[in-house]
């Protein structure tokens, strides 16, 4: 092994713990600025070319505290993580989630 990459492999087993908590302190601003991203690409996509309405600032909102979720996982397992059954389950349902997806009238 290299030393550069001992030496980054040190410095990040050293960190991985902080920038775990950082990111669970963190989650709901990291949200928020998503959220408004994803609301500004859903007002650029043309809605006459689309059939069916989903709601992405609520599928994103999911699909970003899954992979923050995932990310702070990785950062606190161990380096050989538990069998998929012994694994706490952390649920990412949304509080503003409505589980609804709307159907657009379109003209044929």
């Amino acid at each position: 092994m290299s030393v550069r990459r001992m030496l980054r492999d040190t410095a990040f087993n050293l960190a991985r713990k902080d920038v775990a908590h950082f990111l669970s302190d963190h989650e709901e601003r990291l949200v928020a600025i998503f959220r408004e991203e994803i609301a500004e690409l859903d007002a650029r996509i043309p809605e006459e070319e689309i059939f069916i309405d989903i709601h992405m600032e609520a599928l994103g909102e999911i699909i970003l505290r899954s992979a923050l979720h995932a990310i702070t996982r990785f950062l606190v397992e161990d380096e050989h993580p538990p069998a998929a059954s012994a694994r706490m389950h952390v649920p990412v349902k949304s509080e503003s989630d409505t589980g609804k997806m709307l159907l657009k009238k379109t003209r044929l």
